[in-house]
């Protein structure tokens, strides 16, 4: 069966990632507006209401106005925008969320993408709120540190510029008003009740993403030990293909000392690990922002939503 696809904001960096994707498929028929009709609302309206499933790569406002211009109720759309990640009429498009997931955006003709940094931080904590490790009101910090393609065109620009700003040699610390757009699907999918401390960290590399959420042992249940947090990431986890659960205290990593934060780029793969002394428990998971973090978990999101293999394209 062949599908019809449309990506509306076909230019920016989330949907060109989309459409290399797309090119790899003999299944999909993708719909193309000509540049000059970019802004033409009705030809917009046209291709969204002609495909199967159209991906909103837009700013929040204008993926609102593009949802609005939907009035085939065949149509999925899935938005790679902030817009409706917490809307109760979207569904998350993460599959690997929670056990019924799949079903859900099986169903839905309305799928939410989410946030690069998000993605690693639910798919961290989701397991251990639900297992009742960490309590749902626990105060939470984690530090993101991506690379600079999540920034978008602008920032992409400005770091491949020739010469380049010295400010942008070193990594960059940002969100420091302590308030970043990912935070409510944050607490949203994971049952957290407060808002985490997240610190984002854009540097001087292309790709590539890693979160760590550090945790002391006195804050949590008697039984939030290092191996039941393992266990309950193996027991979520087990048989997904894009998820992989690295060995509690990774030797590998120990061993070379440093963590490598682009070791998932060119995939739409997440490795979650577990680190941890006698008083302290270090969280980790890693992945490509513009796979799993953005365009991959879009498609593997519509691959769920078709009913095809999962990972067709991937």
């Amino acid at each position: 069966m062949r599908f019809k696809v449309y990506v509306d904001g076909q230019e920016g960096t989330t949907g060109l990632r989309i459409h290399e994707y797309l090119a790899r498929r003999d299944d999909i028929d993708v719909l193309r507006i000509a540049p000059e009709r970019r802004k033409d609302t009705a030809e917009r309206a046209r291709l969204l209401n002609a495909a199967d499933v159209a991906f909103l790569c837009l700013p929040d406002a204008a993926s609102r106005e593009a949802a609005a211009l939907v009035t085939n109720p065949a149509t999925c759309l899935i938005d790679a925008s902030t817009a409706f990640r917490t809307d109760p009429g979207w569904v998350f498009g993460l599959p690997e969320l929670a056990p019924q997931q799949r079903e859900r955006l099986r169903s839905s003709k309305r799928i939410a993408n989410p946030g690069c940094h998000a993605s690693s931080f639910i798919l961290l904590m989701r397991p251990l709120v639900d297992a009742g490790l960490v309590p749902a009101n626990l105060p939470v910090a984690a530090t993101s540190l991506t690379g600079y393609s999540g920034g978008g065109k602008k920032m992409i620009e400005q770091y491949q510029a020739v010469p380049k700003e010295p400010a942008l040699t070193s990594p960059r610390p940002y969100a420091l008003t302590l308030w970043h757009k990912h935070l409510p699907e944050m607490m949203t999918h994971t049952g957290l009740t407060a808002p985490p401390l997240l610190l984002p960290v854009v540097a001087d590399y292309y790709k590539g993403l890693a979160v760590s959420v550090p945790l002391h042992r006195a804050q949590l249940p008697a039984d939030a030990t290092p191996e039941a947090m393992q266990s309950a990431f193996e027991r979520r986890y087990a048989g997904e293909r894009f998820v992989r659960v690295m060995p509690l205290r990774d030797a590998a990593t120990l061993e070379n000392g440093f963590f490598d934060v682009q070791a998932c780029n060119d995939t739409n793969r997440v490795d979650l690990f577990v680190f941890a002394s006698d008083t302290q428990i270090l969280l980790m998971s890693r992945l490509d922002n513009l796979g799993k973090g953005a365009s991959g978990a879009a498609v593997q999101a519509m691959n769920v939503h078709l009913g095809v293999d999962e990972g067709l394209g991937l």
